[in-house]
């Protein structure tokens, strides 16, 4: 079989993404390309910097999960996929179980985690917003045992 290219699956992650801005009123494809950076500059392979460009494309339903499973791309990058999209109702134990079972997922999550958590990006959300969310990246980065913040 042959898998999209990452230049093929950023496009269609931007594209599915289209019109979509962030907490900060930002495109919200500048989240997905930081994120997929922060992979790279890791250590992540193209498999995770895949996952990167697609982690929030499922749970933001942008993509559909069965479009997910057809796609022409490896088992591993829709496993990280799957393993990153948050449930509806979902608690977040469980959520990061499920991301630590799945090889890769963690280093993705970790660059997601760096560019939520980023001062110039919370600097423009009110006060309660940005305390609210620093609390929850701070006992994400703990229950994935991620160093730092």
């Amino acid at each position: 079989m042959t898998y999209l290219s990452l230049d093929e699956v950023e496009a269609l992650a931007r594209e599915a993404h289209a019109g979509q801005t962030d907490k900060a009123g930002r495109p919200y494809a500048e989240h997905l390309e930081a994120v997929a950076e922060g992979v790279r500059a890791r250590g992540g392979g193209d498999e995770q910097v895949a996952a990167a460009w697609l982690h929030d494309a499922v749970e933001d339903d942008r993509l559909p999960e069965a479009w997910l499973m057809e796609a022409a791309l490896p088992r591993a990058v829709k496993d990280m996929v799957l393993a990153l999209t948050k449930r509806p109702g979902e608690d977040l134990e469980a959520y990061t179980a499920r991301v630590l079972a799945v090889p890769g997922a963690r280093l993705v999550k970790e660059a997601d985690l760096a560019h939520n958590a980023d001062p110039g990006r919370l600097a423009v959300l009110d006060e309660a917003t940005r305390n609210r969310l620093r609390a929850k990246y701070a006992r994400t980065r703990a229950l994935l045992g991620l160093s730092g913040g």
